[in-house]
């Protein structure tokens, strides 16, 4: 008797844990939300950010390909020959960041794709490499038009960073100690004369 009048005061005990839970849960959801959710916040902003970061003037997002930095660097050329630096300064600052982007974008993929398939990695890394070539050539442009505009202090820095990305012993590496010894900022010539590296060109 003692037992079978226990077992239903167990029940209604067991009865009213899982009505207090049921309860509980709606609220507890409401708090996992959030926490669900960012998971997904920090890889949304890359595409409203990659554009703005990259289209400054307004254009069209066609500009976020290797084709619109190359025009974007032309119509610095154009901006050069009419003597408009201001504008060259411009455009190359642009170009430059389109690069820079395309090559951040390319290598992110390439590690994405590293592992699961081959051939598509080393697609985008030589994407990676050929945007980063064109930045760097888009950095060395900049540094002749603030040269130009007799601004040294803002050359020298671009000029450094380009022998760090390409190597003093690259063509454009040397061409940009150059520009730095020319400006007095370095003292020894490299590469020496005689020495198995060829000459600069300017």
């Amino acid at each position: 008797m003692k037992f079978a009048l226990t077992v239903p005061n167990i029940s209604l005990a067991l009865l009213s844990v899982i009505v207090s839970l049921s309860l509980v849960s709606p609220g507890l959801a409401q708090v996992k939300l959030p926490s669900g959710s960012t998971q997904v916040e920090p890889v949304q902003p890359i595409e409203p950010d990659g554009i703005d970061t990259i289209n400054p003037t307004g254009q069209t997002s066609s500009v976020l390909s290797l084709d619109g930095g190359k025009r974007l660097m032309s119509e610095a050329g154009n901006a050069v020959s009419s003597q408009n630096y201001a504008l060259a300064e411009t455009k190359l600052k642009e170009a430059r960041l389109v690069f820079n982007q395309l090559s951040n974008f390319y290598q992110q993929l390439n590690s994405s794709f590293a592992g699961i398939d081959n051939r598509v990695a080393d697609s985008q890394r030589q994407k990676a490499l050929s945007a980063a070539q064109m930045r760097d050539e888009a950095t060395y442009q900049l540094a002749l038009v603030n040269r130009a505009q007799n601004k040294p202090e803002l050359a020298v820095p671009l000029l450094v960073q380009i022998i760090k990305s390409q190597n003093p012993s690259r063509e454009l590496g040397q061409k940009a100690y150059q520009q730095l010894f020319e400006l007095g900022f370095v003292d020894s010539p490299y590469p020496r004369s005689g020495g198995n590296a060829s000459s600069p060109k300017k």
